[in-house]
């Protein structure tokens, strides 16, 4: 594969090495219609998705924001029992009244998006016997992929229905965690493979041409297939195959368009990293496997960094202190002071640590814009906890 230069957006395109990340001049960009947030699991990719709607909002915007991380945290932080496939509105978004911003917030159910697709598509009795396939059920619940497929799916009927009522002016989506958050942009190329696999385009023949394609060939095939399978199995999975044929061209179709869509100008991505090692070499894979996508990058959100002490003594002076009052001074008071120097060492060479970590991105790719958000002293929650991470982002 021929590797092509990323397309970034205005503000990827304007950075230079360790340049901030401005993310109000993104949230208020009316360009700017989707926002992805994607990056390893457990960086906080569910909060930062859920504050960037709130704030964007708060700003004007007519937001919604699309989790596919199966955790309920997002529905928890914004006061909503429980999120399923239709967005629902969230109380308490300051000045909505005033700047006509709103925000709408929902999750990723697979299994009725893809019964959606199916129902869209097929007429009523075909549909019927798609959904009651044995084969169509497992496939709909728990296949390998299913999940990024319908993120698609979904993600392209939001758009659409946006474009068609107005409803929405910006779209926030967060992504499954790990290397599979990436996986929804592979969604039309697995699903053609698929389609066009060797088996399916056997299991296919009976029903697309005439008798003659039925060679002795395919009889050897089939009749071994029926033998080892059981005859049942096969003509279910026959039948859900043929009739799954017409349905998938129409979503491949759509998938396709989805995948442009996240290419266009429009559409920015935010890749989210803790200041680990770790963490950290998973934001620099999704940054090159963007580039070589061809998908708009505005920038990297370092999360949870260590703030870094108001003092100006360094990791080693305060290890020097301690250390010789423990050895010149035999008090409570000495040896407090001496512990408080130790902890205030260790988070000086946490904070160095995790600013070296910073410094090796950036040297490698110098065109990142980057905001970086400090740790909290708890859990976010609510409203209150999403505009302060919100605050924090916009504070670079």
């Amino acid at each position: 594969m021929t590797r092509s230069h990323p397309r970034v957006g205005p503000l990827a395109s304007r950075a230079t090495s360790r340049e901030a990340l401005d993310v109000d001049a993104l949230l208020d960009d009316r360009r700017t219609g989707i926002i992805v947030c994607c990056g390893s699991g457990g960086v906080g990719k569910t909060t930062t998705s859920a504050a960037l709607a709130l704030r964007a909002a708060e700003r004007g915007r007519k937001v919604v924001v699309l989790t596919i991380d199966p955790a309920r945290r997002l529905a928890q932080s914004m006061g909503i029992a429980a999120l399923d496939n239709t967005p629902r509105p969230v109380a308490g978004v300051r000045g909505s009244a005033d700047h006509g911003g709103s925000l709408d917030a929902m999750m990723l159910d697979m299994k009725r998006t893809f019964d959606e697709v199916v129902e869209s598509q097929a007429t009523p009795e075909k549909a019927r016997q798609i959904l009651e396939n044995p084969f169509y059920v497992a496939l709909s619940s728990s296949f390998a992929g299913t999940q990024e497929y319908m993120a698609m799916e979904k993600l392209g009927q939001l758009r659409r229905d946006a474009a068609a009522a107005g409803t929405y002016d910006l779209i926030v989506v967060d992504t499954p965690p790990s290397r599979s958050a990436l996986d929804f942009l592979d969604a039309p190329e697995r699903l053609s493979s698929f389609l066009d696999g060797r088996l399916v385009r056997m299991l296919l023949a009976p029903a697309r041409g005439p008798a003659r394609l039925m060679t002795a060939g395919f009889g050897l095939v089939t009749g071994a297939l029926s033998r080892i399978l059981g005859g049942q199995f096969l003509v279910d999975l026959q039948t859900f195959v043929a009739a799954l044929d017409t349905v998938f061209g129409g979503f491949r179709a759509r998938a396709q368009q989805t995948y442009a869509l996240l290419q266009a100008p429009g559409t920015a991505f935010l890749v989210v990293a803790a200041p680990e090692n770790d963490a950290l070499r998973e934001a620099a894979y999704f940054v090159e496997r963007l580039g070589e996508d061809r998908m708009p990058l505005a920038g990297l959100v370092v999360n949870r960094a260590s703030p870094a002490a108001l003092g100006s003594l360094s990791a080693d002076e305060a290890m020097g202190a301690s250390a010789r009052l423990r050895r010149e001074a035999d008090s409570p008071t000495a040896a407090l002071t001496a512990g408080l120097l130790r902890l205030h060492a260790d988070r000086e060479r946490t904070v160095e640590r995790e600013a070296a970590l910073r410094e090796r991105f950036a040297a490698a790719h110098p065109t990142v814009a980057t905001a970086v958000v400090p740790a909290l002293a708890g859990d976010v929650h609510d409203l209150e906890g999403l505009r302060r991470i919100g605050e924090l982002l916009a504070q670079q």
